[in-house]
């Protein structure tokens, strides 16, 4: 019998704050131990070098949200930051959408989310309230999808090999993973969501119709395909290539 699929989820920008001190390690902490070490060393030179601004640049917020993001960023360098499991941690719409209170502690270990901080994580992993996306050009690491595309692909062609991989990542995450080697290794499924009319489905109903998919492949596999409806999106799937298609409005 196959075993479950694996599913590359991104995570959101709302997260839940607070948190407790680390009290278990992750499940990638090991392999990425050192880029990780990397980036925490240049977020430290920001909050030492940078103003305001260049603080807000790097970490894509100002304001109230620039102070805590602030705030939270130092505790990260100093290893002070509190965590919680990354399901508990991702507040945002595709994560509603997955409802991973009530998965197993195996299946959220199944979500594989890149992020900018961490490279990746399982859902079930202890992640800081943090604020780094992937498209921020961070000192002399250069822009962090770029950065951790080499590593991320070699950790999970080893994890994912002769697994079923379904990708849900828009652009800015996927950038971050050779998906073409990782196909050649083992099996990856791509989901793309549009509107009635063909073109790229985006906002608030495109990600929650990408977290009731995500929760219905957890589920089911690729059998949650065929019978997928969310709030009058429908699924099909043709060879690699799931496609969601948003209702006539």
């Amino acid at each position: 019998m196959p075993r479950p699929p694996l599913l590359l989820v991104p995570p959101s920008e709302g997260k839940a704050a607070s948190g407790r001190p680390p009290s278990r390690s992750g499940s990638f902490d090991d392999a990425l131990a050192a880029p990780r070490a990397l980036v925490l060393a240049e977020l430290a030179r920001v909050l030492r070098s940078s103003d305001a601004s260049g603080r807000a640049r790097v970490l894509g917020v100002r304001g109230d949200l620039l102070e805590r993001a602030t705030a939270t960023t130092a505790m990260l360098v100093a290893g002070e930051a509190p965590v919680l499991p990354a399901w508990k941690r991702y507040t945002g719409v595709v994560w509603a959408g997955l409802e991973p209170a009530t998965l197993s502690p195996a299946d959220r270990r199944r979500i594989l989310v890149p992020s900018g901080l961490y490279g990746v994580t399982t859902a079930a992993d202890p992640v800081a309230d943090y604020r780094l996306r992937l498209l921020v050009v961070l000192g002399g690491l250069g822009r962090l999808s770029t950065f951790w595309r080499p590593v991320l692909t070699d950790v999970l062609m080893e994890r994912a090999r002769g697994r079923l991989v379904v990708d849900l990542l828009p652009a800015e995450h996927a950038h971050a993973i050779d998906l073409a080697a990782l196909a050649g290794a083992t099996r990856v499924v791509r989901a793309r969501f549009v509107a009635a009319d063909g073109s790229r489905a985006v906002g608030h109903e495109a990600k929650s119709a990408k977290g009731h998919l995500a929760r219905a492949l957890l589920d089911e596999g690729l059998d949650g395909v065929a019978g997928f409806v969310s709030e009058g999106w429908r699924a099909t799937i043709d060879d690699d290539l799931i496609t969601v298609v948003a209702p006539v409005r």
